[in-house]
């Protein structure tokens, strides 16, 4: 038996007024995932408790792998670091840093966040930057490490009794930044880099050149997601099963890692919707008729979607995960003769309405090659169905066992 894990971050959302009432979910051609739906468990999953904020892509996909968040969740940015290569101490914190676009004409504090991604700037580009603020900000103490796209790490000495307390830049596209900026251990220090990244990179010639290209330029770095090194029992211990990951998120890679997994890299994954989708089943399915057990196939495509107010893009990245994924997956799958179940979810939803991420119960799909008689007639995978089946696994982190299982398959 094969396990495959379809994870389309963000995917679920609320009733859309620009789509008369409906939800992405609801409005997408999908016809791979709608048969699933008729033929598997259909239900709903907290993924996220309500009594831990934000509810993030960190604290839910570590849900939907398996791992309880109150036991094990330890921050974001760790996660991420392990992922980028990055060796941390007992006495280190690590921190995301985004590389934003804000407000050009006003005091620092009084600025607007104009963009959390700056126009998804390059890895290339971005690279260049933040090898440049380390080296004018850096030090033994505090430092910037590359990652992928707009997303960094930076790594700072500090206690292990401290507190920091950051706001996703995501949370607010289009807001002043002023009362989000950094609270907690050494906020005046970080507010202080903050303001001086600001003069370095507006001047620097990446973006100069970003400008005159007519994209938004990365004028600042933007401090979020502090957290301690993790520590997660094996994935295999756990469950049994020998497991990879796939996805272009540091997040979802370092989870993986940090359960003992395989992570699997895919040239010309990208995290947005524009991404390899075949290449990420293809190295699936490779993976899994290779020897592999389970398989964890994420897709960030629809969270960027719904962070930005794309609905025709949120749409069309729910109908590349279905088309370009989940068919030609299943398809291999039976094409080798291989018995497998396949986990079809989001992490958390992605209200287009309210551009970050809630705490709401996001639907699921368990479906074993093996069925024969439709559970679900007529059903379609989408909130309301999944909400009129009365099925709710709580908590989330439960789930992962039912899906080994079988749910009621």
């Amino acid at each position: 038996m094969k396990y495959v894990v379809i994870l389309g971050d963000g995917m679920a959302d609320y009733p859309v007024p620009e789509l008369g009432g409906a939800t992405p979910l609801m409005k997408a051609f999908k016809p791979n995932i709608d048969r699933m739906c008729e033929f598997g468990e259909l239900g709903l999953v907290k993924t996220v408790p309500d009594h831990l904020n934000p509810p993030g892509s960190d604290i839910a996909n570590m849900s939907v792998l398996g791992y309880d968040p109150d036991t094990f969740y330890s921050g974001r940015s760790p996660l991420e670091a392990v992922s980028m290569g990055i060796k941390l101490k007992d006495e280190d914190l690590a921190v995301r840093c985004n590389l934003v676009c804000l407000s050009e004409d006003e005091p620092y504090e009084q600025k607007t966040m104009v963009d959390y991604s700056s126009d998804e700037i390059t890895s290339e580009e971005s690279r260049i930057l933040i090898e440049y603020i380390n080296e004018k900000l850096g030090s033994e103490g505090f430092r910037f490490f590359p990652g992928v796209s707009y997303r960094h790490c930076i790594v700072m000495k500090a206690p292990s009794a401290v507190k920091l307390l950051c706001t996703p830049p995501h949370d607010i596209t289009g807001r002043k930044i002023t009362g989000y900026l950094p609270k907690g251990y050494m906020n005046a220090e970080l507010i202080g880099f903050m303001k001086k990244s600001f003069e370095l990179l507006t001047a620097h010639p990446v973006n100069k050149a970003r400008v005159a290209r007519g994209l938004k330029p990365a004028n600042s770095i933007w401090p979020w997601g502090e957290g301690r090194r993790p520590s997660l029992s094996g994935f295999r211990e756990k469950y049994g099963l020998g497991g990879a990951v796939v996805s272009a998120v540091d997040l979802v890679r370092g989870l993986g890692i940090c359960a003992g997994m395989k992570s699997i890299e895919v040239e010309g994954a990208t995290g947005t919707y524009k991404t390899n989708f075949e290449g990420k089943a293809s190295a699936a399915v490779d993976y899994l008729l290779g020897g592999g057990d389970f398989v964890y196939i994420h897709m960030e495509g629809p969270d960027e979607c719904g962070h930005r107010h794309e609905i025709p893009e949120k749409i069309l990245s729910i109908e590349y995960i279905d088309a370009r994924v989940v068919g030609p997956v299943e398809k291999a799958l039976r094409e080798a003769g291989e018995d497998f179940r396949m986990l079809i979810l989001p992490d958390h939803p992605t209200p287009l309405v309210l551009r970050t991420h809630t705490h709401d119960a996001v639907p699921y799909i368990i479906y074993d090659s093996r069925q024969k008689f439709m559970m679900n007639p007529g059903a379609k995978y989408d909130e309301n169905y999944a909400r009129l089946t009365g099925v709710y696994v709580s908590p989330g982190h439960t789930l992962m066992e039912r899906f080994i299982d079988g749910g009621k398959v």
